[in-house]
């Protein structure tokens, strides 16, 4: 013996669900019109995982460490001796406005920043190949948070150079104003060149033996960074202008210090890091559909 429902009774249970259904959100996907090469609202959605990325990051670096964040400071402060005990009577001058030491730690601490935000975003899509593989996420945020923890290291650094300035007698002026600008440049030009190296990485593993030594000859095109003052040709200025890095150096320490800016320089390094930051995220964006693929 059956038991019926008295009639009405299934379609009106439908008309509830289906009335109950209008209340619940209703994700739709589709695809993007258009093409970005660097989609901005994405980013701003997944803030909190890169939050989450450049935070796990600095856990891993200083985990079991003696002294924990402590080796910021004394990575620039090691740099500085080694080239202070090694060039100071050769390269330092002894009118010069601020100590020998004074003016390579002005110098070390930006290109420091430089050198952790390319080594570390080259290898950040390799490092993370567990999480490329299994779930999507904008991979741009993985280059991203190498790069913000470097901008830690450079922050904690800072600190350094706050109490070096009183100690030399330096005061800074209005000038420091300039100091974000010269680290944007810097910045984008890091940014743009690890990009690029993240793709690379993900196809030709020969880049992480070749980029450690690229960046120890990269340090000898950047004299900015322990030379006050030398006379490089016209062959040799041109070279040094095409140096991104080089522009970006030297104006800030003229920030920091108060010494007249280098406007020609700073100008040709935005333009040049402008250009790596749009080819390096081209190339990125045009790649990382087959990272999961390659990896």
């Amino acid at each position: 013996m059956g038991i019926g429902l008295e009639p009405g009774t299934q379609s009106s249970t439908r008309e509830e669900l289906r009335a109950e259904g209008d209340d619940l959100p209703v994700t739709v996907i589709e695809p993007r019109s258009g093409w970005q090469i660097i989609d901005f609202r994405e980013l701003w959605r997944a803030r909190e995982l890169l939050m989450f990325l450049i935070w796990r990051d600095i856990k891993i670096r200083y985990k079991q460490t003696a002294i924990g964040a402590a080796w910021a400071i004394l990575q620039p402060l090691a740099m500085v001796a080694g080239l202070t005990f090694a060039l100071g009577r050769i390269a330092g001058e002894a009118n010069a406005a601020v100590p020998y030491w004074l003016f390579v730690l002005t110098g070390m601490l930006p290109w420091l920043l430089f050198t952790g935000s390319v080594t570390q975003a080259a290898m950040s899509v390799v490092n993370n190949q567990q999480l490329v593989t299994k779930v999507y996420f904008p991979r741009l945020l993985l280059p991203l948070s190498a790069v913000g923890l470097a901008v830690i290291d450079f922050l904690v650094g800072c600190v350094v150079l706050a109490i070096g300035l009183p100690i030399a007698g330096v005061t800074p002026t209005a000038q420091i104003l300039l100091a974000p600008l010269a680290m944007a440049v810097l910045l984008a030009t890091a940014l743009g060149l690890g990009l690029g190296l993240s793709a690379l990485t993900v196809r030709y593993r020969d880049f992480r033996v070749i980029l450690p030594l690229v960046i120890q000859l990269g340090m000898f095109l950047t004299p900015g960074i322990f030379l006050q003052s030398a006379k490089f040709g016209p062959l040799g200025e041109a070279i040094l202008l095409a140096n991104p890095v080089q522009g970006a150096v030297v104006n800030f320490r003229a920030a920091v210090l108060g010494l007249p800016p280098d406007w020609l320089a700073l100008a040709i390094a935005a333009a040049e890091a402008t250009v790596l930051l749009v080819v390096g995220a081209a190339y990125f964006r045009r790649v990382e559909k087959g990272f999961a693929d390659v990896i």
